[in-house]
């Protein structure tokens, strides 16, 4: 006879869930992975398949929650999981889903707003003679966007059946998860249902949750020690995440004008074999620093001397922006980050463009800034009772509204839970058909 953990065990969700192999994806799947945990402990048993290179990475995640990690390289039809929460960019595994009757979702690591306006766009961008797109029918706006500023994988393909079948595996999976708050997406969610694109949404972000600095690890002190020495709000965190490729020639020009602006910063740059101007280090001293090692950019934005965030609007990097109250200065590369930039600006206003000029998510076409540009944005924002203080207002707000989301009883604390139920009821109706076949 079976005992009473033995039976829990059994009917436990047996959850998998598929990241895309990159760090800014696998973050939070990883953080998903512990929330579903955490939120129903006796029910939810979560696995995350990664490849050897990215258990690190996972690690790394699983450490800020205080948890152990394990590395699993399994296949959906071996593992025969009762759900599956698949990264977007795996579109055939909403048919393997299908095939196995059960029930899945799509997470959609970025907000709404950059996804509904892509899916918009997408009946716009095959004309190869538009230089700027024009998105109509978007809540609240009409957003016209450069096409050097749309993902690439918008304007390179010409293939219209392989958009769609991208656009319409939503419809046919269970719904979508998306790593935002009602607050941020509300409009834009319902404008994604009401479209077709889904069936239904769950908002449970956001899923980083503030580090603060007193809990950042010995390794990481020096950061967190040398802002200690800071004023308060006095200093510029710049980071443009783990992708992205800046060229020399732009980081040359974005340490001499941090030079120039004459404010503190903490610049964490990740480029190999690249070093600052001749004499750079010797004339800014201590009131800058540099770091090409990996830092604990949670406990830098939460430290009170953190001032502003000059970011390359990557999601996650925004999101941990959001939660910590801080204004943005804004440098999109790549992907959707161009998109995600109008939200930061035109809908929250929390932040300000670096530069007005051509730009481009292809760096070797994007139009270099020069130090000057990078020097008047900064000192502009940084000046005390200007710009960036009404964004910091803003910005707080919305970090409370953040904060509200994630705790007992706020909209995303309980789309988590209605997500896990959901499944649960999707496994019972799967299993009741399996043994009940018309």
């Amino acid at each position: 006879m079976a005992s009473a953990g033995a039976e829990r065990t059994k009917k436990k969700l047996r959850v998998l869930l598929m990241p895309f192999f990159a760090t800014s994806h696998i973050g939070p799947f990883t953080d998903l992975a512990v929330r579903l945990a955490a939120a129903r402990p006796d029910i939810v048993e979560p696995t995350l398949a990664v490849t050897p290179a990215n258990v690190q990475v996972v690690q790394s995640a699983l450490a800020r929650h205080g948890s152990a990690a394990s590395g699993v390289e399994a296949l959906i039809r071996e593992l025969s999981p009762d759900a599956l929460i698949s990264d977007l960019h795996f579109v055939w595994n909403v048919d393997i889903a299908g095939e196995l009757a059960m029930p899945c979702v799509r997470f959609n690591v970025i907000g709404l707003f950059s996804v509904l306006a892509i899916h918009l766009a997408i009946a716009a961008v095959h004309d190869p003679d538009s230089e700027e797109i024009t998105i109509s029918g978007f809540p609240g706006m009409e957003l016209r966007i450069p096409r050097s500023e749309l993902p690439d994988f918008l304007t390179t393909r010409s293939d219209v059946d392989s958009d769609l079948k991208w656009e319409q595996a939503n419809t046919r999976c269970h719904g979508i998860a998306v790593n935002s708050f009602l607050f941020l997406d509300q409009p834009y969610c319902e404008k994604f249902i009401s479209s077709g694109f889904a069936k239904r949404a769950y908002h449970i972000g956001p899923l980083c949750l503030p580090q603060p600095p007193a809990m950042a690890s010995v390794g990481e002190s020096s950061c967190i020690s040398w802002l200690d020495s800071k004023p308060r709000q006095s200093v510029l965190y710049i980071c443009f995440g783990t992708f992205a490729p800046v060229s020399e020639e732009q980081l040359d020009q974005l340490a001499l004008g941090l030079e120039a602006s004459g404010e503190p910063f903490l610049w964490a740059v990740r480029a190999d074999g690249w070093s600052p101007p001749a004499g750079w280090a010797e004339r800014v001293g201590s009131r800058g620093l540099l770091v090409k090692d990996w830092v604990p950019q949670t406990a830098i934005l939460a430290h009170p001397a953190t001032a502003a965030f000059l970011t390359h609007c990557g999601w996650n990097s925004l999101l941990e922006g959001v939660m910590a109250g801080v204004p943005l200065l804004t440098w999109p590369l790549v992907f959707e980050q161009f998109i995600t930039e109008r939200l930061v600006m035109d809908v929250l206003r929390v932040g300000e463009r670096v530069w007005d000029g051509p730009r481009s998510v292809q760096y070797r076409k994007a139009a270099l800034v020069p130090s000057a540009a990078v020097a008047r944005a900064v000192a502009t924002f940084l000046k005390p009772g200007g710009t960036g203080d009404a964004a910091r207002i803003r910005a707080q707000e919305l970090a409370a509204m953040a904060h509200a989301a994630v705790a007992e009883g706020g909209s995303s604390y309980s789309d988590l839970r209605r997500l896990i139920d959901d499944l649960v009821e999707a496994r019972a109706v799967a299993g009741a058909a399996a043994k009940h076949p018309h």
